[in-house]
C-alpha cells in the first residue's frame, strides 16, 4: 500500500489568498472524484507582515494606506478584486471587519492543534474568524474559544499559548520557508518535490496531484 501524497502548505492566517488557495485546493481534490489518491495535508507557519502592529485600530483600507503607504483608491480597487475572487471560491470576505494584528500566537495554536490531530479544522476556523467575522486572532481568550469550537481542550490550549510552548516550532517553519526560497504565500509543496505558488485555479492542483500519483505508479511498476 502506498503512502498518502503529502501536501505541505506554507500559509498565514492574515493572507486573503491563503484562504482562497485552500478552497481551490479542496476543489481540485474534489474534482478528481473516485480517482483521487489518498492525500495528507499539513500547514506550516508563515508571517506575511512581521511589521504589523499587535492591535491596529482601523479598517483594512486605513491599514494598507497608512502602514503600507498605498494610495486609498488603489487599496479599495484591490480589496474589491480580492473580495470578488473570494466570492467565486464560496467565501464571504468582510475587509471592513478585519482586525489587523500579528499572527504568531495563532500559528502557535495551529501547532498545538496539529499535535492533537485538529490542525485542518482549526486552520479553517481561524481563517473564517479573521476574514469573515473580524476575530482577534492574537488574543488568547479568543484563540482558546476557537480551539474549543473544533474540539480541543481549552485549558490545555491556554497553557500552550501562555507558556509559548510552540513558539520555536513556528519559527522553525518560517526558517524552513526561507531555506526553500518562499517569500510569498500560499505556497504548496507536493510530495516534497513540486512547488505551486499562489492561489492557483483548482485544475492546476488536480493536474499536479494526478501527475504525482502517475509518477508514483510508474516508479512502483
Amino acid at each position: 500500500m502506498t503512502s498518502p501524497i503529502k501536501i505541505d502548505i506554507w500559509s498565514d492566517i492574515a493572507c486573503p489568498w491563503c484562504y482562497i488557495g485552500k478552497r481551490h485546493l479542496e476543489a481540485g481534490i474534489a474534482a478528481l472524484g473516485d480517482d483521487a489518491p489518498e492525500i495528507e495535508i499539513e500547514y506550516h507557519s508563515f508571517e506575511l507582515s512581521p511589521d504589523t502592529p499587535l492591535d491596529f485600530e482601523g479598517s483594512t483600507v486605513e491599514y494598507l494606506s497608512r502602514v503600507k503607504g498605498m494610495p486609498v483608491a488603489q487599496v479599495e480597487q484591490m480589496l474589491q478584486h480580492v473580495t470578488g475572487v473570494a466570492a467565486n471560491a464560496g467565501l464571504d470576505y468582510h475587509f471592513e471587519l478585519v482586525a489587523h494584528t500579528k499572527t504568531l500566537k495563532a500559528h502557535e495554536l495551529l501547532h498545538f492543534a496539529k499535535a492533537h490531530g485538529k490542525q485542518l479544522e482549526l486552520k479553517e476556523r481561524l481563517l473564517k474568524a479573521y476574514f469573515v467575522e473580524g476575530g482577534r486572532v492574537n488574543r488568547i481568550d479568543q484563540l482558546v474559544g476557537f480551539a474549543e469550537e473544533v474540539g480541543l481542550d481549552g485549558a490545555e490550549a491556554r497553557e500552550a499559548l501562555e507558556s509559548g510552548r510552540y513558539a520555536a516550532d513556528v519559527q522553525a517553519d518560517i526558517a524552513q520557508a526561507r531555506t526553500y526560497g518562499i517569500n510569498g504565500v500560499p505556497f504548496f509543496v507536493l510530495d516534497g518535490k513540486y512547488g505551486i505558488s499562489g492561489a492557483q485555479p483548482a485544475e492546476v492542483f488536480s493536474q499536479a496531484i494526478t501527475q504525482v500519483a502517475g509518477e508514483r505508479e510508474g516508479s512502483a511498476a
